[in-house]
């Protein structure tokens, strides 16, 4: 097609109505009511995180969500034109007599995030959102909305729910930003590939040595048996519980990875470095087209640990993006070392605690207070050791 052409298609096609504002709002108690026009949101045209996707938020509710009491509450806000604006997937439980709503998927997201009409949530307002949590009020749907975990931006727009009242969260997220065709000394530094690359010549004579993603399903179950095999034996060096051994958690991972998305890749991505003698490294975590979220990871517990295969394999993850021109690659929340040799932002994420009624004012008061102690420890380092002695010392 010519450029002319191009341009006269486009002068042709009907032009799309801009949404208005948020005229009603319908609350669902689950997910399959809601099938339909959760996926009209999460096309590329729209604004959510891949944390947010239905599949995933699906196996992370049956497998996980269900056994911990949890019920689905979808917010879903439209405009006079009855057209979806934006779904909010939430659950709710009781903790402590307080009927607590707070963002699907638990510890289990990196970022929480409504799935929003993109143009709605360009120009979206404070009374917009004011109107959302009149109508919960009005409705008694929760006692406290307790929405953690929220980028500030996402895909250079900003999150709506910055216009409410927020905190910062317990930690930020360190993240890579890519741009596309920048050299790859802008990526990782030129010694740092070169101390690597010292080390990777190690494990490259090891037969059948090499890095991949996971694509077929005998594969995937094969790395995700080891993986359940040594994350427990590495969490219990670091004096850290397995959270993968909650409830439904490994039945969750293992159905994610295993369930496809449109297009390709799983819901969660698997890559490995390995070789013909055993499985080296392995990093797993969500992709949308536009940047790679870490989730979980580990590594051998033998002799080529030595030879930093973890870091060897974000080495080429990180290349393996940005040459499909990904815009951003994080390794998770948090402030391990490792993600700073390889994420030099630090991406601020916030909490909001909003009340729905008089119980709900003390509970987002509480909340409010706990996640802000929690992140003055994390950001002072004798606090922090003395609470990671406590820690160790009661288990």
């Amino acid at each position: 097609m010519t450029m002319a052409a191009a341009i006269e298609s486009t002068a042709e096609a009907p032009a799309r109505s801009k949404p208005g504002r948020i005229a009603h709002i319908d609350l669902l108690s689950d997910l399959e009511s809601a099938e339909t026009l959760w996926r009209s949101l999460e096309t590329p045209e729209q604004l959510f995180t891949p944390y947010q996707r239905l599949d995933f938020l699906a196996c992370w509710q049956r497998e996980v969500g269900s056994r911990d009491n949890a019920t689905p509450l979808v917010v879903i806000g439209y405009d006079a034109e009855h057209r979806p604006l934006l779904l909010l997937p939430l659950i709710l439980k009781q903790s402590h007599g307080v009927r607590v709503a707070s963002f699907m998927g638990g510890k289990h997201t990196t970022f929480n995030m409504a799935l929003w009409d993109r143009a709605f949530a360009a120009a979206a307002q404070r009374a917009d959102l004011d109107a959302v949590i009149h109508e919960l009020r009005e409705r008694s749907a929760a006692d406290v909305l307790a929405l953690a975990q929220q980028p500030l931006r996402w895909r250079d727009v900003q999150n709506p729910f910055a216009l409410l009242p927020h905190q910062p969260s317990v930690n930020d997220c360190p993240v890579l930003n890519m741009q596309p065709g920048a050299p790859s000394s802008s990526l990782i530094s030129n010694s740092f590939r070169k101390r690597l690359r010292a080390k990777e010549r190690k494990l490259e004579k090891l037969p059948g040595y090499r890095h991949h993603v996971a694509t077929e399903d005998a594969e995937i179950d094969r790395l995700l048996d080891w993986f359940f095999r040594i994350k427990p034996l590495r969490m219990a060096q670091q004096g850290l519980p397995n959270v993968f051994a909650d409830p439904g958690v490994a039945d969750f991972v293992r159905k994610a990875c295993l369930t496809r998305r449109p297009g390709e890749g799983r819901v969660i991505d698997i890559h490995a470095l390995q070789c013909d003698e055993e499985i080296i490294a392995l990093y797993a975590g969500v992709a949308d087209g536009y940047r790679f979220s870490m989730m979980f990871n580990t590594y051998t517990l033998s002799d080529h640990s030595r030879y930093s295969p973890g870091l060897i394999l974000l080495r080429n993850i990180v290349d393996h993006y940005a040459a499909r021109g990904y815009r951003a690659l994080d390794l998770g929340i948090g402030s391990n070392d490792y993600k700073h040799l390889f994420c030099k932002s630090a991406e601020p994420i916030f909490d909001s605690f909003i009340p729905l009624n008089a119980r709900g004012r003390l509970a987002a008061a509480a909340m409010s207070v706990l996640a802000r102690g929690k992140r003055a420890v994390k950001r002072n380092p004798a606090l922090l050791r003395l609470a990671q002695g406590v820690r160790k010392a009661l288990r």
